[in-house]
C-alpha cells in the first residue's frame, strides 16, 4: 500500500534543513522503489516549509517507522508528520 507523508517544518529550522538535506535526499534514495515521489512543500517566496514523501509500505507501522528513521525528522525538522494512506489514481507509471 502507498503512503503519503506530509511533513510540516517547525518554525524558524530552515537550518537544520539546509544542514540536513544532503543525509536526507541519501536517504531517500537509498530507499530505492519503495519510494515513489517527493518534494518539498514551499511558501510563497520558494522557500521550503515541509516535506511530500509517497512510499510504499505493508502497513502505516512500516511507514511510521521510515518516517522516524529520516535525517530530518532525527535532526527535529518537523512539527508534525502525518501519515495516509494513500492511492495513486492518475498517472500512475505501474498501473
Amino acid at each position: 500500500m502507498l503512503y503519503a507523508l506530509i511533513c510540516t517544518d517547525k518554525p524558524g529550522a530552515q537550518q537544520i534543513r539546509l544542514d540536513t538535506r544532503a543525509d536526507h535526499l541519501a536517504f531517500l534514495t537509498a530507499m530505492g522503489d519503495r519510494l515513489k515521489a517527493a518534494g518539498p512543500f514551499l511558501n510563497d517566496d520558494g522557500g521550503m516549509t515541509g516535506s511530500l514523501v509517497v512510499i510504499e509500505a505493508e502497513s502505516r507501522d512500516e511507514a511510521l517507522a521510515v518516517s522516524q528513521e529520516d535525517p530530518y525528522a532525527r535532526a527535529g525538522l518537523f512539527e508534525t508528520v502525518e501519515i495516509r494512506p494513500w492511492n495513486w489514481a492518475l498517472k500512475n507509471p505501474e498501473a
